[in-house]
């Protein structure tokens, strides 16, 4: 697992954004096409502006999303809508199927769009531990296919990737920043088996903190 601390969260997602694009860049170089599957939530919007400006094969690059809430197409609450800061570059887009009324097999659907490896899964921490759409103390956690339900969780039901798909991946970043995140990057360096963040590979791991974020690691890192 790799570290970097930025100074504020525009540096962090700069930095998040641009290693991105190297994995992107080097994956369609080596297999002629990359994968990647982003998070939802409030952190990833400026990352996902700042790899907007990249040059990046663009047409080559598959991008899935890692979780979504159970709502109609346009509503506010859908993670969908962070996607349209890439889409005008040309890449595949696979949404999650939400809006279907058998959503089991909507996650059986979308699971065979997958590639047995995606390139990178980014993941962000929510100030309960949270990572993907995996509540605390949700079995979804435990969910041996590629792509689950979570139960209910802030008034709204999710699909999400499993634990086995996202450390499939070849590389994962974890991109997380503000001080309301700091005691929980804390208990995810300890180790904290109560956190879901703490079922995910460290191995092939980049994290990138903002300084806040990272104002109570039990070490530093540079």
């Amino acid at each position: 697992m790799d570290f970097v601390i930025a100074e504020d969260a525009g540096a962090a997602a700069r930095e998040a954004a641009s290693w991105v694009a190297r994995q992107l860049s080097n994956a369609a170089s080596l297999r002629g096409s990359a994968t990647v599957a982003f998070s939802g939530g409030s952190t990833p919007a400026l990352m996902l502006a700042a790899l907007a400006d990249e040059r990046l094969p663009w047409k080559d690059i598959t991008i899935f999303q890692v979780d979504e809430r159970v709502a109609p197409d346009g509503d506010p609450d859908r993670n969908a809508g962070l996607l349209d800061a890439l889409r005008s570059n040309g890449p595949t887009i696979h949404l999650m199927p939400v809006t279907d009324p058998d959503l089991e097999a909507a996650c059986r659907r979308y699971a065979a769009l997958l590639p047995p490896r995606l390139d990178i899964v980014h993941l962000g921490f929510g100030d309960d531990g949270h990572t993907a759409s995996w509540p605390p103390g949700d079995p979804v956690v435990d969910a041996e296919g590629a792509v689950a339900m979570s139960g209910e969780y802030k008034g709204r039901v999710r699909m999400t990737l499993t634990v086995p798909t996202v450390n499939a991946a070849r590389r994962r970043l974890v991109l997380v920043t503000g001080s309301a995140k700091a005691p929980i990057v804390e208990r995810w360096m300890l180790n904290d088996p109560a956190l879901p963040a703490n079922r995910v590979s460290r191995t092939g791991t980049y994290v990138v903190l903002d300084s806040d974020a990272a104002s109570r690691l039990p070490y530093r890192a540079g």
